[in-house]
């Protein structure tokens, strides 16, 4: 009898866990949409940089975009919180246990509109957490109205234009105390991929608007969140190269030259590559480089303000080592002699 071939090997990361492991269940989005992406990078990242997966806290709110953490990560702990009310959710479970990873993944309606305050004191506080904010400029659980983010003169399905400015998720992380500030594109596996890696391994709270078309309400001629927009008037700092669904598309760009590459459908991707000299340390080159990509027509992406050295909210309230989760009793209560002293000094 002929002996029987082994089969081969399965394929694992460095804790010797399958890409298997750390995927979720399956999508009920809508096929194509950009968040489904971001689910898929987000299973590579901690794949890939060999992360327990049971050592991650996921967090979100109302919208689509609150479904997403279904979807990678099944052996995380997980909570779906109510409507903009993650950072709240998430601040206390990362005070309970700072050994844990947290990730919260929001959206431009549960982050710039009903959950605009908590989004405000988040920054503030620099919590170390990975804050994904899938950005398709509507609502889409709604019918696609609107939301905070939708730029001016941007167009819904029933020919309403938007006439109000839009909040930039990324100048209020900059201005207000993010540590990590980024902003990338759904449909850019290699540097959606990157930037998350990035966000992993940063110790303080890192912010990643990603710009994820909605293709039922989002995705059509006259709206600046659709594929073809994003294509035509990405304005990358650190990728060169766009890889689109068909194949593979390689450019070779000289430091601080400008190039425009056809893709596929005919659309045009202006890519840029900065001089090396951008410094994603200075808080002040990073707002004058959005502002002057808005007033150019172009969504800067890439890591665009980076802060290492500030010390987190946990850095500040000086905490024990070991997680207050998991001390005793006797090491968190106070004692009767500790509470007759609260009660005497507030006579």
């Amino acid at each position: 009898m002929g002996t029987v071939a082994a089969p081969p090997p399965k394929k694992t990361n460095r804790i010797g866990l399958e890409v298997l492991q750390y995927k979720g269940a399956k999508s009920t989005l809508c096929a194509g949409c950009g968040h489904n992406s971001v689910s898929e990078r987000l299973v590579e990242a901690f794949y890939e940089m060999g992360v327990k997966p049971w050592h991650v806290a996921k967090f979100s709110g109302i919208g689509c975009s609150s479904k997403s953490p279904a979807y990678f990560l099944s052996m995380a702990h997980g909570f779906n919180s109510v409507h903009g009310r993650a950072p709240s959710v998430a601040t206390g479970a990362m005070l309970a246990n700072h050994n844990l990873i947290g990730v919260l993944v929001s959206g431009d309606g549960d982050t710039a509109s009903i959950g605009l305050g908590q989004f405000m004191h988040l920054l503030r506080r620099n919590l170390p957490l990975i804050y994904i904010i899938e950005n398709n400029g509507v609502y889409g659980l709604t019918k696609g109205q609107f939301s905070a983010t939708a730029d001016v003169g941007s167009k819904l399905k029933t020919g309403v234009v938007n006439d109000l400015p839009p909040i930039d998720c990324c100048l209020a992380g900059i201005e207000l105390g993010a540590t990590l500030v980024a902003r990338t594109f759904s449909g850019d596996k290699k540097q959606l991929l990157a930037t998350i890696k990035a966000a992993i391994a940063h110790k303080g709270l890192s912010v990643i608007d990603v710009i994820s078309p909605c293709v039922t309400f989002n995705d059509h001629e006259g709206s600046t969140k659709s594929y073809a927009y994003m294509k035509e008037h990405d304005e990358p700092l650190h990728a060169v190269d766009f890889v689109p669904s068909f194949e593979e598309i390689n450019v070779e760009i000289a430091e601080g030259e400008t190039r425009e590459v056809t893709l596929h459908d005919g659309s045009r991707l202006r890519l840029k590559k900065l001089h090396e000299d951008y410094d994603p340390t200075d808080k002040l080159n990073a707002i004058r480089a959005l502002h002057q990509a808005g007033a150019n027509g172009e969504v800067l992406t890439g890591i665009l303000y980076v802060a290492p050295d500030r010390e987190t909210f946990l850095d500040l309230l000086n905490l024990d080592d070991q997680p207050l989760a998991t001390l005793p009793e006797s090491r968190t209560r106070p004692g009767r002699e500790a509470l007759a002293q609260v009660i005497e000094e507030l006579r």
